[in-house]
């Protein structure tokens, strides 16, 4: 298995918090960060926009993420949600074992 971090914005903490808890629950994710409140500037239907959002940072694995995108876009609230994957290249051995295990299917026993 490949770690991925996979980041997304949302409108606001609650929504942000279910996602996160939703994610960890289906094992689509090992470990969801809800970060500090951010200021996005973006163009949007022709037009120039500033919003508040919450970014969330979410460590899965790439053999996940087809079922991990879904479950993001099935709970986003915006109609085209950011959804963009990073491969992890590196980190603590131990913890990307621990993420690997964690994004492991219920029906697949743990090493």
């Amino acid at each position: 298995m490949a770690v991925i971090a996979v980041l997304t914005n949302l409108p606001d903490s609650e929504s942000a918090f279910n996602l996160a808890r939703h994610l960890v629950r289906r094992r689509v994710a090992a470990c969801v960060n809800v970060l500090s409140p951010a200021t996005s500037f973006y163009r949007w239907e022709g037009r120039e926009e500033q919003a508040a959002e919450i970014p969330v940072l979410i460590k899965s694995t790439r053999e996940r993420y087809a079922e991990l995108e879904r479950e993001i876009r099935a709970l986003h609230p915006y109609d085209l949600p950011e959804i963009i994957a990073f491969p992890v290249e590196q980190g603590l051995e131990n913890y990307l074992g621990w993420v690997e295990d964690e994004c492991k299917p219920a029906s697949e026993p743990p090493p």
